[in-house]
């Protein structure tokens, strides 16, 4: 069988590379594709391409595309973790051994030309982008920000020698399930003891200056979670204007100190990830249309985002957005939460076990030196 693997070098060739898993899961009622429009962009003109190396190749076999694969060098990461090492990512191939190895085969030839020793992922350039390759949760729906792939995925990887670099893991809620007393007992006792706040969305002229305080209390609250990088300013800024804009006070808990300084957060989103599978990655001419009504009319939310600054961490506050959004989740009858994916080790995950919950998804990052 003929392989051959291309980089990609121009606009043409990156559209394919965007489109082909659309080619690849076009039967799969669990796959939610990304908008074409944000991949594009991604790829070509994110903000981490000023410090981070990138290419990206397509696998044609029997001159057809049957896979595609980004290797990234992420220098800061390397610093900060002490590694040599190389990612790879937007990782998708048919159900062939010989294509998942040629690619990987691809990444691991650049990364040794870059100097580096070992290579990991799926990974994109930091947590902003999606990761983890699924290997438990096959016959579920993930939230618009996290990877779904094929059941053969994780089979070749581990047939082709990568192992287990860490997993992490999702949990299915009933959203409007009471609030345990346990929980009601330590928020009140918490906002009283440190006289912290919850901040009123109404004021848009301070949410407007909340928003850099927000990522600054973002990177530092990630900075023990493995594989975290801290976003730069222009990442930051980026971030910034899509998330304001994406926010819906009624699911989102920022909490302060005296001094208004966020100290803990949690932000929810309505699941979109069925207004996606509508719109195919598209915009137009009605992907917008899908996409809007998922996230006005609503009965299932994702987690995506909650912690709390290092000095602040330990002291029970994440009872307090907990306490506050399941509040807001019993009053407008929301069904389902997911949340949103964390690494096994980190101690976060035992929040949930104060709540009726059961296991969603389960995505491993490989990993295998050279």
């Amino acid at each position: 069988m003929d392989i051959q693997i291309k980089e990609v070098i121009d606009r043409r060739d990156l559209r394919r590379f965007v489109d082909f898993p659309a080619q690849l899961y076009k039967d799969n009622k669990y796959y939610v594709p990304a908008l074409r429009i944000d991949e594009m962009k991604t790829l070509s003109g994110s903000p981490s391409l000023a410090y981070c190396s990138m290419k990206l190749w397509l696998a044609y076999k029997n001159g057809q595309i049957a896979g595609r694969i980004a290797g990234i060098v992420n220098p800061r990461a390397n610093d900060l973790y002490n590694h040599t090492r190389i990612r790879f990512g937007w990782f998708d191939f048919i159900d062939d051994i010989a294509v998942a190895k040629a690619l990987l085969h691809q990444v691991e030839t650049w990364g040794k030309s870059m100097g580096m020793t070992t290579m990991h992922g799926p990974l994109g350039f930091n947590t902003w982008n999606r990761q983890g390759m699924l290997i438990e949760g096959f016959d579920k729906i993930p939230p618009i920000n996290c990877l779904y792939n094929h059941p053969y995925y994780f089979r070749i990887m581990e047939e082709l020698g990568f192992e287990k670099e860490l997993d992490w893991m999702q949990y299915e809620m009933n959203a409007s399930q009471d609030i345990p007393d346990k929980v009601k007992r330590i928020n009140e006792l918490i906002l009283e003891k440190y006289n912290l706040r919850i901040f009123d969305f109404k004021n848009k002229k301070i949410l407007k200056q909340l928003a850099g305080k927000f990522f600054e209390t973002y990177n530092e609250s990630f900075k023990s979670v493995h594989n975290f990088i801290p976003l730069t300013v222009d990442e930051i800024n980026s971030g910034a204007s899509l998330y304001l804009r994406m926010i819906r006070k009624e699911l989102t808990c920022f909490v302060l100190d005296p001094q208004d300084n966020i100290v803990a957060f949690a932000i929810c989103f309505p699941s979109l990830s069925k207004g996606f599978q509508k719109a195919k990655g598209r915009l137009f001419p009605f992907g917008w249309f899908h996409i809007l009504k998922a996230y006005f009319f609503y009965d299932s939310i994702d987690l995506m985002l909650n912690g709390a600054h290092p000095s602040w961490q330990k002291k029970g506050l994440s009872s307090i957005y907990h306490v506050y959004l399941n509040d807001a989740f019993i009053k407008r009858k929301i069904k389902i939460g997911i949340s949103n994916p964390q690494v096994e080790t980190n101690v976060a995950v035992n929040v949930w076990s104060e709540y009726d919950n059961k296991k969603f998804m389960r995505r491993r990052c490989y990993i295998k030196s050279f």
